[in-house]
């Protein structure tokens, strides 16, 4: 099982929306952490699976975290070595102020332009939203998947219907077995003390 593509933050927050535009147009596909070198180059790390997002040349957005989504050509990309991070050259960056300037704001993509997923494969922005239940007879209602920490293996965050906590789900089969998108619920049979955490 494999979550691939995309962060809920431009879909979740429509306050950061495109003007006239529906909320879940784009979404964040990585998140910009430092400068690169001396010629305006910045690291990104990715949020998505899908390398084309960040080598192949083509408009994007930015967006700040608390600002506008603005477009941007992503010039070229590369990935870099040993690290899960990508190397990204951006029209009118050009030297190391702007590309700092660039460190915490998301890059964007349409939420339309979606890759073919093999079986087994999901989009974040199917997945926020759904509901949590523990695979058990009859079913109980758990809570609401509200985002995806990526932190080594993907964690699903899920806000408890009782008391409005929130709990990190390991999205791996052994625990997360069904993903019922065409319902609108995600089956979990997690291992003991799981949920007590």
């Amino acid at each position: 099982m494999m979550l691939r593509d995309g962060s809920a933050q431009a879909v979740a927050d429509t306050s950061n929306a495109v003007p006239g535009a529906d909320p879940g147009e784009l979404m964040a596909v990585g998140r910009f952490v430092a400068a690169q070198g001396m010629v305006g180059e910045a690291r990104l790390l990715p949020l998505s699976d899908f390398p084309e997002r960040f080598t192949r040349p083509g408009q994007r957005w930015l967006q700040a975290p608390k600002g506008e989504p603005r477009p941007v050509r992503l010039l070229a990309g590369r990935p870099l070595p040993g690290k899960n991070l990508f190397v990204l050259r951006l029209e009118g960056v050009s030297d190391r102020n702007a590309a700092e300037a660039l460190v915490g704001q998301h890059l964007l993509v349409p939420a339309g332009d979606r890759p073919t997923l093999e079986p087994g494969e999901f989009h974040l922005l199917d997945l926020v939203g759904l509901q949590v239940r523990l695979l058990e007879e009859p079913p109980t209602p758990l809570g609401t998947v509200t985002n995806l920490i990526h932190a080594g293996n993907d964690l699903l965050e899920v806000e408890l219907t009782a008391g409005g906590r929130r709990l990190l789900i390991p999205f791996v089969e052994a625990i997360v077995p069904e993903v019922n998108l065409a319902e609108g619920w995600i089956g979990l049979t997690p291992p003991p003390g799981l949920l007590d955490i």
